[in-house]
């Protein structure tokens, strides 16, 4: 499992969080974008090395680039807060800042894990898992469910928007008190991705005539309804004790086709639909 948790960490470090800061078309990012690879690469190593100093400070490298990255959320916030006439987030921005926000988390579960300590009571083995979760189901996820609802302005569309920062947040806060908040926050989670999954696959990929573009649209619609349910059966197992599937055989189902079914899948074609645009408005 450590093989393909690794591999799976990597696809999130050096190609999902630096094409997804490509999509959000924040200009402020462009600079931390273009030095991303400086701190991915460390923290790519570190995933090989044996626990122990130079995987930790491989991995604090990572950590600096993460954290650089979650400083960007405040001032953005509290410029959204100054334009907006009613005082309130538009739900594109709180799940862009969830976006922000989550590799950071993600990169102090790993500098723990790779120095072999426990963190807030956290084996290394949930340390280990909690890297690949929040770089897909915290980066990936709050970002094309932003992305959906900047492109889907409607209340399904804010939904999917609130409601996976929101199962995000819980999956966290149920770290700390218990299998229950876990579970309710798999709930919320699994709502907003089956929204974006549902939304996606009528609103978005219906409208495109790209072919290799509605390919991958689907790909992800699809995925996000067979991993979703692989989620709600880990967290209702954890919590009531009713058989569920293993953190092995979830790292091998979940996990990869998370990462390569949505994530990738995700960020590959709205990459192309932006070029798209892009290519329309330089021809306009």
């Amino acid at each position: 499992m450590s093989v393909l948790v690794g591999l799976i960490v990597m696809l999130g470090m050096l190609v999902v969080v630096p094409m997804g800061l490509r999509l959000t078309g924040a200009h402020e990012l462009d600079r931390v974008r273009r030095l991303w690879p400086l701190f991915a690469v460390p923290g790519a190593v570190a995933l090989w090395l044996p626990r122990g100093g130079p995987a930790t400070i491989l991995a604090a490298c990572y950590a600096l680039g993460a954290v650089l990255l979650a400083l960007h959320a405040p001032p953005r916030l509290l410029r959204n807060l100054a334009a907006s006439e009613t005082s309130a987030v538009t739900p594109t921005e709180i799940a862009l800042l969830t976006a922000l926000i989550t590799p950071s988390i993600a990169a102090i579960a790993l500098v723990a894990e790779r120095s072999g300590h426990t963190l807030f009571g956290f084996g290394l083995g949930i340390l280990a898992l909690t890297v690949p979760h929040f770089h897909f189901a915290g980066f990936a996820a709050a970002l094309v469910s932003g992305l959906v609802c900047r492109v889907v302005d409607s209340a399904a569309g804010r939904f999917a928007a609130l409601s996976v920062p929101l199962g995000t947040l819980l999956v966290l806060i149920g770290y700390f008190i218990g299998d229950w908040a876990e579970l309710a926050g798999a709930v919320a989670l699994t709502a907003g991705m089956w929204t974006v999954a549902l939304l996606t696959w009528r609103s978005i990929r219906g409208g495109q005539r790209d072919r290799i573009t509605r390919l991958l649209l689907a790909a992800s619609s699809a995925v996000l309804v067979v991993t979703m349910v692989l989620a709600l059966s880990w967290a209702l197992g954890e919590a009531t004790g009713l058989p569920h599937p293993t953190l092995t055989w979830m790292a091998a189902t979940h996990g990869l086709g998370n990462a390569l079914g949505f994530a990738l899948c995700s960020m590959l074609a709205w990459r192309r639909l932006r070029n798209h645009t892009d290519h329309e408005g330089r021809t306009a």
